[in-house]
């Protein structure tokens, strides 16, 4: 069973209904007991980074997420999930993150002609190995929808970037925490990959 972390975020319907394409069960929940016991959990996302996190705080699931990370269930975290997994954001500063990764989430530059917010499709590069492309080819597409990106602390960490006003840091695996700025869940069949790949790991 997936459980997909519900804190009144955008995007988690479409998440769920991605799972049911796999044939996979899902709840939206925010029950601690249905989290913990969980074979998957994902912590979707869109929005501005300091009202996710205070309602993070206000449903109490801050500590169940790293209870949830540190017994070794994969965690994947989808676009503003990922930017709440490391330490903080510029798009809301003095906010703390969960701090369970390194890193800061900063703003994408203005002063390149491009549009803000990134919103659309970008191929990917992978300068780590990473067990969510088995099987998806370097120069995929991705769907993206975001105004802030991460630069991890340790490049070690990284699976996949893109560029976009900048070297984004696209998605991140260390142990069993799993990250994607983009939108595997709308990202056709090369998502579809990602997510059942996901799936496939398990439990440490």
């Amino acid at each position: 069973m997936v459980a997909i972390i519900d804190y009144d975020a955008g995007n988690i319907r479409s998440v769920e209904k991605a799972m049911a394409a796999l044939g996979e069960e899902a709840v939206v929940t925010r029950d601690e007991k249905a989290i913990l016991s969980a074979d998957h959990v994902i912590l979707p996302g869109v929005g501005a980074f300091g009202d996710a996190m205070g309602k993070l705080h206000k449903y109490h699931l801050k500590g169940i997420i790293e209870e949830t990370v540190a017994q070794g269930t994969p965690f994947l975290g989808i676009c503003l999930g990922l930017q709440l997994l490391f330490e903080g954001s510029e798009e809301s500063d003095g906010v703390e993150g969960l701090g369970i990764l390194q890193g800061k989430i900063v703003r994408l530059p203005e002063d390149q002609g491009l549009k803000i917010p990134h919103i659309g499709w970008n191929s990917l590069r992978y300068p780590n190995a990473g067990r969510l492309f088995e099987g998806v080819q370097e120069d995929s597409y991705v769907y993206f929808v975001h105004s802030y990106y991460l630069q991890a602390k340790d490049s070690g960490i990284v699976t996949a970037t893109t560029e976009y006003a900048s070297l984004i840091h696209a998605s991140v695996e260390k142990e069993n925490v799993f990250a994607c700025q983009f939108h595997p869940e709308k990202s056709s069949d090369v998502g579809m990959r990602i997510l059942k790949n996901f799936l496939g790991i398990h439990r440490l």
